[in-house]
């Protein structure tokens, strides 16, 4: 693809139906742009590539498999907070010595953050916490339990 240099009003010659492109639609198909999206970049397209996408062939970086890694699924404070009476009536949480226990593993989460307020005193299980989340969590009355992997 070629930047274009002169003016539109170049290619619209004489305002016809045509505008002097001839009868049958030419420069209409895909044959006048030289393919659908990315052809033609290792063929015809090949010196436009080299010039504005340099690096469209190869791999660029490293990426971690999520074995590896772990998947992060997070939740809010907030959310626990506001879930917290709901959790104990389904069975999900339980209520010891005035704190609710709530172990975010089994809800299907590993990371505590902490956006949101808590008004009730929690004691969270997980495995990863946010220093935010912990300290609104303390602030409130509660205890944060971290798990070692």
């Amino acid at each position: 693809m070629v930047v274009r240099k002169r003016k539109k009003s170049r290619k619209l010659r004489g305002r016809t139906r045509t505008m002097g492109w001839g009868r049958v639609g030419q420069h209409r198909k895909s044959g006048s742009r030289g393919g659908f999206g990315a052809v033609g970049m290792h063929k015809h397209k090949w010196i436009w590539m080299l010039k504005y996408a340099p690096n469209w062939y190869g791999k660029h970086g490293f990426t971690n498999p999520t074995s590896v890694t772990g998947k992060i699924r997070e939740v809010n404070v907030g959310v626990l907070d506001e879930a917290a009476d709901k959790l104990v009536r389904e069975g999900k949480a339980s209520v010891e010595g005035g704190l609710v226990v709530i172990d975010v593993r089994s809800l299907g989460f590993n990371k505590v953050t902490g956006k949101g307020r808590v008004t009730k005193r929690l004691k969270v299980i997980t495995e990863y916490i946010t220093e935010a989340a912990k300290k609104k969590i303390e602030e409130a009355g509660g205890v944060v339990e971290v798990l070692k992997q």
